[in-house]
């Protein structure tokens, strides 16, 4: 980050996280809609590989995420800084790999057969599934401005100065709800991808 943007950053960090806000955003919102055609057809094939390699990326994240929970508890704060920022680049890089997943190629609906795992309770079983991925798209649009304050805010002060301010705060809850997020994330995936069947749509 150049000194003088870091300088605005650390002077206004609400403005800051507002901005980023609206520009992840309008990126999911885009990708969604095919507002902005920002990213090249994917075949199936790649479609498939991208699925699996977000839940990849998704684990990671979570695994970092809880590591610096544990480093910041011992009073790590380097090992915490770079826990957190490893799983903030992650969840970047999640990011680019969904908008691209849904921008070039499809989204998936889950098919639950009689003959898969708990198929006689096809009807439940979809329940849950649609109640944990709701609950992971809602933590995801949630988090998005607690998490970039947080983050901006850590990587504007010295560890010194992030004691007077709400880092802690903002950080509590930003872990909390990118947690479960992520979390459910990678159940969701399982299930669709591993346990029962899906159709493109």
């Amino acid at each position: 980050m150049a000194s003088a943007d870091a300088g605005y950053a650390r002077s206004h960090p609400e403005r800051v996280t507002a901005a980023l806000s609206v520009i992840g955003y309008a990126l999911v919102i885009s990708a969604f809609e095919g507002i902005l055609p920002l990213f090249p057809e994917l075949s199936r094939e790649t479609v498939l590989l991208f699925s699996d390699a977000i839940a990849v990326v998704n684990t990671l994240a979570l695994t970092s995420l809880l590591a610096g929970v544990a480093f910041i508890k011992r009073g790590e704060v380097r090992k915490h800084r770079a826990a957190m920022l490893t799983a903030f680049g992650l969840i970047c890089l999640f990011l680019v790999l969904y908008l691209w997943k849904v921008g070039g190629g499809f989204e998936k609906s889950i098919v639950i057969r009689e003959t898969a795992f708990l198929g006689q309770y096809a009807g439940t079983v979809e329940l849950a599934y649609l109640l944990m991925l709701a609950v992971h798209i809602l933590l995801s649009v949630v988090a998005v401005p607690v998490v970039l304050y947080a983050v901006i805010l850590g990587l504007t002060r010295t560890p010194e100065e992030l004691r007077e301010t709400s880092h802690a705060k903002y950080g509590r809850i930003a872990v909390a709800s990118w947690a479960i997020s992520l979390f459910l994330g990678v159940v969701t995936y399982v299930m669709l991808n591993h346990v029962y069947a899906w159709v493109p749509r």
